[in-house]
C-alpha cells in the first residue's frame, strides 16, 4: 500500500471508501467462483471480514474455519481477491473465547482469567505472542483482544463467567493486557481493545438485548484505556452497545457521540480506530434501523461497522450497508469529509499491518 494514505483517500470513489468502513462475516470456508465472499469483494470491496467456526444460526459447527491449511488458503485468496489489503478479523481471545479450536487442528489456549490469576505478565506476554503466532500462520491480521473490561461482577454472563477478564482492578487488567499487546506486536498482529466504555458490571448480554448499567458502572473501568492510549499501546478500541444514562442519557455507548467522540476522542485523546461491536447484536438491532444505526454511529465516532451475519437469520448485505451511506451522504446527513476521516484512520492502521 502507498505511504502517502492522503493520495490514497483521494483516489477512492465515494462507493469504495464507504466501503472501508466494513467489516463483513460471510458464509462458506473457501472461494469458489461462484461464492458469496468472492461476489462481496469483487462488487463491494469491503474493508475487511470476520471469520467464525460455527454458524450461529442454524447451530451447525462449521462455518469459516475447518483446518489451519482451509483456513490459510481462504485468507491467501481473500486477500489475493481484495484491490485494498483486507481486515481479517477473528475473536481470539484464549480459553472459552477461541475460533481457532483444537478441534479443527489449532493449539490450545488459555483465556484472561486464567492469565490474570496466574498473574506473571511475562507469561501473558509470552502466551499473546503463542496466539498470535496461530493467528499469523493463518493469515489473520487482527484480533479483537485484550478484553480491558474488569471483573467487577461476579455473576457477569458474558465477561466473568466465560472467563474473559484479567481481574477486577484496573491495574491488573492494564498490566496484562500491556503484556498482551506487546505478545500481539512481536507477530504484527493489529490487537483491539474492548469493550469500551467497560461491559464488566453488566449482568446482562447485549447479544440478546438492551443492557442498562447505570447504577453499577464505575469510572475506573476507562483506567485501563486512558493508560493504554497514553503509552501508545491502543491503537483500535471496539465499542460496548451498553446504555449508560450517566454517560448519555438516550443513546447506547457505540451510538453515542458523548461517549466516542467527548470521552474518548477528546478525553482520553483516542486518534486510533474506533471498531463497533457487531450491529446485528440485539441491543441495536431490536431498536434502530440499518440506515438509523448508521447514521447514528458516524456521528457519533465510529469508523469500522462490524457486521457479523452470524446472529440472525437475514444476513446484511454490503450493498445495503454502502447504499444506505450513500443516501446519508446525498441527503446531507453526512459529509463525505466525515467518511474520509474513517477511512484515513482505516489506510492508516492498514499500512502497519
Amino acid at each position: 500500500m502507498p505511504s502517502n494514505n492522503l493520495s490514497t483517500v483521494s483516489k477512492l470513489s465515494l462507493k469504495e471508501k464507504i466501503g472501508q468502513l466494513f467489516l463483513m462475516g460471510f458464509r462458506g470456508n473457501d472461494i469458489s467462483e461462484h461464492s458469496e465472499v468472492l461476489h462481496m469483494i469483487n462488487e463491494h470491496k469491503p474493508g475487511g471480514v470476520i471469520l467464525f467456526d460455527k454458524d450461529m444460526v442454524h447451530d451447525q459447527p462449521v462455518h469459516n474455519i475447518k483446518s489451519p491449511e482451509q483456513v490459510s488458503k481462504l485468507t491467501k485468496a481473500l486477500q489475493e481477491a481484495s484491490e485494498t489489503p483486507l481486515l481479517i478479523g477473528i475473536d481470539q481471545e484464549g480459553g472459552l473465547i477461541n475460533r481457532l479450536k483444537p478441534e479443527y487442528g489449532f493449539p490450545e489456549t488459555i483465556s484472561h482469567q486464567k492469565l490474570g490469576e496466574k498473574d506473571e505478565t511475562d507469561f501473558t506476554e509470552s502466551h499473546s505472542r503463542h496466539i498470535a503466532g496461530i493467528l499469523s500462520g493463518a493469515g489473520i491480521n487482527l484480533n479483537f483482544a485484550p478484553v480491558l473490561d474488569l471483573s467487577s461482577n461476579p455473576d457477569s454472563s458474558i465477561i466473568a463467567k466465560r472467563e474473559r477478564s484479567f481481574g477486577s482492578s484496573p491495574e491488573k487488567v492494564t498490566r496484562h493486557a500491556k503484556a498482551y499487546i506487546r505478545g500481539h506486536q512481536q507477530e504484527k498482529i493489529q490487537s483491539c481493545c474492548k469493550h469500551f466504555p467497560g461491559h464488566g458490571s453488566a449482568e446482562g448480554d447485549t447479544h440478546a438485548g438492551f443492557v442498562d448499567v447505570t447504577d453499577t458502572w464505575d469510572d475506573r473501568e476507562l483506567e485501563p484505556y486512558k493508560t493504554l492510549i497514553d503509552e501508545g499501546l491502543c491503537s483500535m478500541i471496539m465499542t460496548a452497545h451498553i446504555f449508560n444514562s450517566k454517560l448519555d442519557e438516550e443513546m447506547p455507548a457505540t451510538l453515542s457521540s458523548y461517549v466516542l467522540n467527548d470521552l474518548l476522542r477528546k478525553k482520553l485523546n483516542f486518534s486510533g480506530v474506533i471498531i463497533s461491536d457487531d450491529m446485528q447484536m440485539r441491543a441495536i438491532s431490536d431498536h434502530y434501523s440499518l440506515k438509523e444505526s448508521l447514521e447514528k454511529g458516524l456521528k457519533a465516532g465510529l469508523d469500522i461497522f462490524c457486521f457479523g451475519n452470524n446472529l440472525l437469520k437475514e444476513q446484511v448485505q454490503p450493498e445495503d450497508c454502502i447504499s444506505a451511506v450513500e443516501q446519508l451522504v446525498e441527503e446531507g446527513k453526512i459529509s463525505e469529509q466525515r467518511i474520509d476521516e474513517s477511512v484515513l484512520r482505516i489506510l492508516k492502521m492498514k499500512e502497519r499491518l
